[in-house]
């Protein structure tokens, strides 16, 4: 609700710069007051144009709201089984939300999807949601164990994020600043000393942790000496 407020306004997109997933959506919608489900509603609407995507997860289409359903431009069905009336109510609901395909019969298809097996409509060129098709999941390509070095640069070589993780970055840290600063203060400490008349009277040199301490106190005032002390010393003041 608040990035529907605060985004500006970018048209659509061929990539969304956000995209949020809920999972077992219908704890989302089950028992909720009439105020939310509005409110949910009016954004699945309008927030694509600022940018942001979002994916309902659940076991069946039923399980969220009509109007939200209506809204989506991506749907990924999975298989479902239907004995009682219910369930195969619940299968012709998923069937009937697609756009049909003269070529399939979306309601046999569901009950009949194996592992790795899905139904699957996208919004075409056009803003409209494709003909409904079966398709099949890609595995991960992934592997078990340590990889080979001659395979890990050939695999970095050929990574399109090469150009972006290839440079070494190395921003000065929390530590290196305090270190930094404790350094100065001793060395302004020392010049102090140089320039205090000797022999004066009830005079006591300050330390060097002294000096850094203070420091850190006259720090506190402002927003990065707040952030260090809370670090320091929890969230208590």
């Amino acid at each position: 609700s608040r990035l529907f407020e605060k985004l500006p306004e970018i048209g659509d997109q061929e990539l969304p710069k956000l995209v949020f997933f809920f999972d077992e959506a219908h704890l989302l919608f089950d028992n909720a007051p009439k105020a939310l489900i509005e409110r949910v509603e009016q954004i699945v609407r309008l927030i694509r144009s600022k940018g942001v995507g979002v994916y309902f997860v659940s076991q069946h289409p039923n399980d969220i709201s009509e109007v939200v359903l209506s809204q989506l431009g991506n749907r990924v069905q999975h298989a479902l089984r239907g004995y009682t009336p219910k369930e195969k109510e619940a299968i012709k609901v998923a069937a009937n939300s697609f756009r049909q395909n003269p070529d399939l019969d979306a309601e046999k298809a569901i009950t009949e999807l194996n592992v790795g097996e899905a139904l699957v409509s996208v919004l075409d060129e056009k803003g409209a949601p494709s003909m409904v098709s079966k398709v099949f999941i890609t595995a991960p390509e992934s592997q078990i164990g340590p990889i080979e070095q001659t395979l890990k640069e050939e695999k970095i070589s050929k990574s399109p994020l090469k150009s972006v993780y290839e440079k070494t970055i190395d921003r000065e840290s929390a530590y290196e600043i305090l270190k930094k600063r404790k350094e100065e203060e001793k060395e302004l400490a020392i010049e102090r000393e140089k320039l205090e008349p000797k022999g004066r009277k009830g005079y006591r040199r300050q330390s060097s942790s002294e000096a850094f301490f203070k420091s850190i106190l006259r720090s506190v005032g402002s927003s990065v000496g707040r952030k260090i002390v809370k670090g320091l010393f929890g969230g208590r003041r």
